[in-house]
């Protein structure tokens, strides 16, 4: 029996088929809710929660944001560290559901 983050987790798999949903656009705000694991976001509002797509596992998430004066991630919601993001330079995220956190990947 499938739980409901089953139904579409290869949504959020780095190997997907033509049947997963093209990455989507969607608008920055201070909670946002990927649905695929690449995700655009337009506008200039900081983000400060990130809505995990599955509750209580590991996942990540790539981010592109294609503004050119993107906000930021704040600290204030469920990211852990702060970071200032380049437009359409693509930042990866993972998810540790042990402190329920999202975690911003080396940038360099």
């Amino acid at each position: 029996m499938a739980v409901s983050g089953e139904l579409y987790a290869q949504n959020f798999s780095t190997i997907q088929t033509k049947q997963q949903s093209l990455p989507p656009t969607i608008a920055s705000a201070a909670t946002i809710a990927p649905t695929t694991k690449l995700t655009f976001l337009t506008g200039t509002t900081q983000v400060a929660t990130i809505t995990p797509p599955v509750t209580g596992a590991y996942q990540e998430i790539t981010l592109c944001f294609t503004n050119a004066s993107p906000g930021a991630f704040l600290t204030s919601g469920n990211i852990q560290t702060a970071y200032t993001p380049i437009q359409n330079r693509p930042i990866d995220l993972c998810y540790d559901p042990s402190s329920a956190k999202w975690w911003v990947k080396a940038v360099v």
